[in-house]
């Protein structure tokens, strides 16, 4: 039998981290939905809360210290000691580099990177005193190099040297930190880069799948399900990993 834990799930009004929280949920853990508009996660804690589970909806912009301690503690006395932390909270300010400006750079850094060292330092003070935890990082395959997402590959190429050193340093405490690395997922974030691109999002999907080994686009519950294993009691040994969830191999 699962042994119920308490999950945070960060950006997890819609997209993956939705499809995150749902996954942990119907996993028997309790799900704190984190996003920056509270409201806009209502309608995934009465999915979850529908389905018999407990969730809560909380309101908090990960890249501001105050928010982020004030959240967690909110999880904590509402659902319980949190000790399973999934940061998948990101944004795009996609473009060349001779046309991205500094807010460019600082807001897709801000919400990536200082806020998974935010809700992880947070979470951490929970974790070791549990004696377990799971820590799953949001990274992309971007990270390799992408045309116009200097600031984003940057971000997510931090977010795995991130991981690695949680693991190194929070192990002994029965604390174990991976990443994923998604390539192409249907989401609305990818939606938006088609209409961009001036390319209705089936076609943009359609091209995306023809250089896609098993010649499909990926789906938030592909991602889920990489999630679901990294939080699992089976999971305890796989730690500082780094796991591409992209239909193919990468580098």
């Amino acid at each position: 039998m699962t042994t119920q834990r308490v999950a945070i799930v960060t950006g997890a009004a819609r997209g993956i981290g939705a499809e995150v929280a749902r996954r942990l949920s119907s996993d028997g853990h309790a799900v704190a939905v984190l996003d920056l508009d509270e409201a806009a996660c209502q309608s995934v804690v009465d999915g979850i809360t529908a389905s018999g589970g407990r969730a809560l909806a909380v309101g908090a912009d990960v890249s501001d210290e105050g928010a982020v301690k004030a959240a967690v503690e909110r999880v904590a006395a509402e659902l319980g000691a949190p000790t399973i932390l999934v940061n998948n909270a990101g944004i795009i300010r996609d473009n060349l580099i001779f046309k991205m400006t500094l807010s460019d750079w600082d807001s897709v850094m801000a919400v990536h990177l200082r806020g998974a060292f935010l809700m992880a330092r947070e979470v951490q003070t929970y974790q070791t005193k549990e004696k377990w935890g799971r820590i799953v990082n949001l990274s992309s395959t971007s990270a390799l190099g992408n045309r116009g997402q200097a600031n984003y590959s940057a971000a997510k190429a931090g977010m795995q040297g991130f991981t690695k050193t949680l693991a190194l340093e929070l192990g002994r405490f029965g604390v174990t930190a991976n990443a994923i690395a998604p390539g192409f997922i249907a989401t609305e974030m990818t939606a938006a880069t088609a209409e961009r691109m001036g390319v209705t999002f089936d076609d943009f999907k359609t091209a995306a799948a023809r250089e896609i080994p098993v010649q499909r686009v990926g789906e938030p519950a592909d991602i889920a399900h990489a999630v679901s294993f990294y939080a699992s009691e089976g999971a305890g040994f796989v730690s500082g990993q780094v796991l591409y969830v992209a239909g193919g191999p990468k580098d």
